[in-house]
């Protein structure tokens, strides 16, 4: 279950077998403030391995990318954790993004879904997707919706076709 107390804890963790991984596996069981360091280092690593999404962000934070992590870092925390600590915009940042297509809120949660089911238990992963395909949802149709559009059905639960090395 996500906590909803912001203050770091030691995170638990369950030894949870992986039929590609052998039993190395050891995965949250609950969202907390390292939890979510964990998930946003370790998805950002993955996406900057991504052959479209990892040029578009390198163009945009190169020499940035602390700042850009411990950025959605609050972004989690407020969102997961329901804290607060977030104070951007999401929505008009994502506007000034002109070279981002469509497809391109479908990739990145083709990159972050099997990074959570890797880094949590199941339950808690479905969860943890279910609220960033949300957002994603909301995001395309702030960037490319009008009226009476629906996202494309890649912003909803389903598995990743993205061949990535991080898995």
């Amino acid at each position: 279950m996500i906590s909803a107390t912001a203050r770091p804890r030691r995170p638990e963790f369950r030894r949870r077998p992986d039929p590609r991984a052998g039993d190395r596996l050891r995965r949250y069981e609950q969202v907390d403030v390292q939890a979510i360091q964990t998930m946003v280092h370790t998805f950002y690593g993955c996406i900057r391995e991504h052959p479209r999404l990892g040029e578009i962000f390198e163009r945009r934070l190169a020499g940035r990318w602390d700042e850009h992590l411990g950025k959605m870092e609050l972004f989690w925390q407020s969102v997961l954790l329901k804290n607060g600590a977030y104070k951007g915009k999401p929505v008009p940042a994502h506007l000034k993004q002109k070279e981002l297509l469509s497809a391109d809120y479908g990739e990145w949660l083709g990159v972050f879904r099997p990074v959570i089911r890797e880094l949590f238990v199941p339950d808690l992963a479905d969860e943890i997707i279910a609220v960033a395909e949300r957002i994603a949802q909301s995001l395309w149709l702030a960037t490319f919706g009008h009226a009476g559009s629906n996202p494309p059905r890649e912003l909803y639960s389903q598995t990743s076709d993205w061949s990535g090395s991080c898995w």
